[in-house]
């Protein structure tokens, strides 16, 4: 059996980008209409330039499926970029800062940036949405839902939205154009935004995402390389322009005693039957994650993404032909893209989180995979009830 992973393909004006994903167990019915609608979520978003207007991603499968069903081999896919135009696409000699321009020059030996920023851009995101997207259907048969959604756009933060149940937080979510479940706030971020705009410049923000119905012990202590923490830190982390990633109360934890942080433990039977087992917290600042494993509780991350470097007005940088001083290049892009980096945060979140399901839950079929998590939670309720249970 192939271990659940994915790989990403293809420049931002190439002819596609393309994702081949590998490990998902045969049987599993995708469902594209979920996937192209994470697409479409991702070019959305107030703040988002003219390219969105230009492509209409939907993801093209090639392999992998019969009937719309996974057979167990590799499932690849592209995304057809409309705008493709690579071989004649202008040089780029003044590179952007904060962008990978400069490091990816001296690092490729070239003057020219465009062969970086091709790469380096987000629109490569649209491979890693369709590769989280595609696991969701695998997700779904056991009830894990992954929300994703904005919570600050440069100096205005969301407020009222811990606890939100996971329906609830989908429906105001998706009630406004910058991804935000508090309502009395989404203007406010959409005035921001619009300042920026007039100002020629860029705005960045916060994102979080949380993931319900998750059972106790997903990931591991055994081996760092394990802990979920840190690999969903890494998949956050690397999204384009994010330059933080926090999990439950985070930072917050610095200025809180011991008293304050940790989550304390009650029984409940009547939630014995579900993921959770009936263990509950009266808070949830671990953010579903302790010594590197799922606790039952909600898993909740967030990322902070910086303003996006290609600036109307540009900054000032140097040529790197010349070495003399003048104002970056331009290359069309967003004024704000922080509710779309929601939704790749919440794919890739969601990958990673079916990724270490299918680590515990092995098999090669839907079937196997279904068989192991019933017996799991079966003999996970059993604890301190069956005398030939380890540990018991």
């Amino acid at each position: 059996m192939t271990c659940l992973d994915y790989r990403t393909a293809g420049e931002s004006h190439g002819p596609s980008c393309m994702v081949i994903v590998e490990g998902m167990p045969a049987g599993v019915r995708l469902n594209m209409d979920v996937v192209n609608k994470e697409l479409r979520r991702r070019q959305g978003g107030y703040g988002r330039g003219a390219r969105q207007r230009i492509e209409k991603d939907t993801l093209d499968i090639q392999t992998g499926l019969r009937q719309s069903v996974t057979i167990g081999s590799p499932i690849v896919g592209s995304v057809v970029n409309k705008d493709h135009r690579i071989d004649t696409a202008p040089k780029v000699n003044r590179p952007r800062p904060g962008h990978a321009d400069l490091a990816g020059s001296v690092k490729w030996l070239t003057t020219d940036c465009r062969e970086t920023l091709e790469r380096a851009s987000a629109r490569e995101t649209a491979a890693r949405v369709a590769a989280g997207a595609i696991v969701r259907s695998l997700l779904a048969e056991f009830d894990i839902q992954i929300v994703g959604y904005v919570v600050q756009i440069g100096s205005v933060i969301a407020q009222n939205i811990d606890q939100m149940p996971a329906d609830q937080l989908i429906a105001a979510r998706n009630s406004n154009e910058v991804y935000c479940p508090d309502a009395s706030q989404s203007e406010a971020m959409i005035g921001a935004i619009r300042q920026a705009t007039k100002d020629k410049d860029t705005l960045g923000g916060i994102v979080e995402v949380c993931a319900f119905g998750l059972p106790i012990g997903l990931g591991s202590c055994w081996r760092w390389q394990d802990k979920l923490d840190g690999r969903l830190m890494q998949a956050v982390g690397s999204i384009q322009a994010f330059k933080g990633v926090e999990i439950g109360l985070g930072f917050g934890c610095a200025e809180r005693p011991g008293s304050q942080v940790h989550d304390e433990i009650d029984f409940d039977p009547s939630t014995r039957n579900t993921p959770g087992l009936g263990f509950v917290r009266r808070s949830n600042n671990a953010g579903g994650l302790e010594g590197g494993m799922t606790n039952g509780q909600p898993l909740v991350i967030r990322g902070v993404m910086k303003p996006i470097s290609t600036l109307l007005r540009g900054l000032d940088s140097v040529n790197l032909l010349s070495k003399a001083s003048e104002r970056s290049d331009y290359e069309r892009s967003d004024v704000c893209a922080v509710p779309a980096a929601s939704v790749v945060a919440e794919n890739v979140v969601a990958f990673e989180i079916a990724r270490v399901f299918l680590e515990k839950f092995s098999g090669d079929t839907l079937t196997e995979v279904r068989a192991a998590y019933d017996f799991f939670l079966k003999a996970a309720c059993r604890l301190g009830t069956d005398p030939g249970q380890a540990g018991s």
